[in-house]
């Protein structure tokens, strides 16, 4: 649902999970809130693609809930089917349960955002402070008014917005941000002719290669043809991030083949240049400036899971509401 304003109260750059959440968790509080992204949809890494009739979860694969606020909202969305537990309780290196979005991974982000004001395919270039509000400046020359905004893109590409408009960032905080890195990862796609050898509930992990992580979509529930989505290492992706992208899948489907154990009738490949953090900071959330009010949130900020991006999201919606009280 998009709502076009040119000022908000809180302006949300970001609509993966750690705005949805922080958005939700504001609106919910009754603050006026406006989600920004670049893309055609919400959720970010929590992505999915459709091609020949074969669906793909070809970001996040899965998501855990370990936090008590986080496992009760995970609860309602089991009981209203968004999410289903993948594993059937099976003991693969942790006892938490594990869940897929149903159909996929996407529908959490679709549930969290379906009430939410939000603009997609809306590039932010650049924010700076005009008297005590946020001026925020899109690709397209729009610009948008904000008492306080929360950036939750990767912390590189949130740092390069704010130097567009030369945002004064404490050099204490520049520093921690500087330290943060990801990981690449490339996303291999495959449509089988038949189904996979990987074995249920779906997924395997090899020990050595190329290859960090091969999902069976169609073995998850997601896909009813045979499909399979290939995560490459960081590792060998970062060592190959330049190369031609359809050779680097054809090596990877090369390389994936004795679990697969069909031909594959098409593939497409996706890169995420920031998979995941590396490297995890201490804080929660980061605050930019606090009049008027400027924050930073992310998986970086809490772990690189799914969970942990919306906790950061919630922390930063608690920090702008206790600090925004308080102005």
């Amino acid at each position: 649902m998009n709502h076009l304003r040119c000022r908000t109260d809180i302006l949300i750059v970001g609509a993966g999970m750690s705005g949805l959440a922080a958005a939700y968790k504001l609106t919910q509080s009754g603050r006026e809130v406006l989600l920004l992204d670049k893309a055609r949809g919400v959720g970010g890494r929590l992505g999915n693609r459709r091609f020949d009739g074969a669906i793909f979860d070809h970001g996040a694969q899965f998501m855990t809930a370990r936090d008590d606020l986080f496992k009760d909202l995970a609860a309602g969305w089991k009981d209203k089917g968004i999410i289903k537990e993948w594993r059937d309780g099976e003991p693969v290196g942790s006892s938490d349960p594990r869940f897929r979005g149903s159909p996929t991974m996407s529908a959490i982000a679709k549930e969290l955002g379906q009430n939410l004001a939000t603009r997609l395919k809306s590039p932010v270039a650049s924010i700076e402070q005009i008297g005590e509000e946020w001026s925020v400046t899109l690709q397209d020359g729009e610009h948008i008014q904000a008492k306080a905004v929360l950036m939750t893109p990767p912390v590189p590409q949130s740092l390069a917005i704010l130097d567009a408009g030369n945002i004064s960032i404490p050099k204490a905080t520049r520093q921690r941000l500087d330290q943060i890195r990801y990981e690449k990862c490339f996303a291999v796609m495959a449509l089988l002719e038949e189904p996979s050898r990987i074995p249920h509930p779906g997924y395997v992990k090899p020990e050595k290669g190329s290859i960090a992580w091969i999902a069976d979509n169609q073995t998850k529930g997601i896909s009813e043809l045979p499909a399979v989505t290939i995560h490459a290492t960081g590792e060998y992706s970062e060592t190959n991030w330049e190369r031609d992208r359809d050779e680097v899948a054809r090596e990877l489907i090369n390389n994936a083949q004795e679990w697969l154990g069909s031909s594959v009738v098409k593939f497409q490949i996706h890169g995420w240049r920031y998979s995941k953090p590396a490297t995890i900071s201490a804080n929660r959330c980061e605050i930019i400036s606090q009049d008027p009010l400027l924050l930073i949130a992310g998986d970086a900020f809490s772990s690189a899971r799914v969970e942990g991006a919306a906790l950061s999201g919630w922390a930063a919606a608690d920090t702008l509401l206790e600090l925004g009280s308080n102005s």
